[in-house]
């Protein structure tokens, strides 16, 4: 992972709720932390050469090409925040277990 990913699975286990992640949530949550990394990466792109740019060859403007990666992040992180009951609307279908901390579950990871 690179030091951003680690970054974003730190502050994610940080944040969520106590008891909500098992071990066995560890291939959706990797894929939370991947889309998260490189949705921010995007933004920051954009963020930078603003939402047009010109064509190289012709300088016709054009969309930023980081924007459908922005889109499909967001998708991506979405869908995965809600598979684990990351979203407001998730977590009110969600028991947890308030014994067990999510850091603590994922110990070693």
């Amino acid at each position: 992972m690179s030091e951003a990913q680690k970054a974003a699975w730190t502050e994610g286990l940080a944040a969520a709720p106590a008891g909500l992640l098992k071990r066995l949530d560890a291939s959706v949550y990797t894929v939370w932390v991947t889309a998260k990394v490189l949705h921010q990466e995007a933004v920051e792109k954009v963020g930078q050469y603003g939402l047009l740019t010109k064509t190289p060859k012709t300088g016709d403007w054009m969309q930023n090409p980081y924007l459908p990666i922005v889109n499909k992040q967001a998708a991506i992180m979405m869908k995965a925040a809600a598979e684990m009951g990351f979203t407001p609307s998730a977590r009110s279908r969600v028991s947890v277990n308030d014994g067990v901390t999510g850091s603590d579950e994922w110990a070693g990871f």
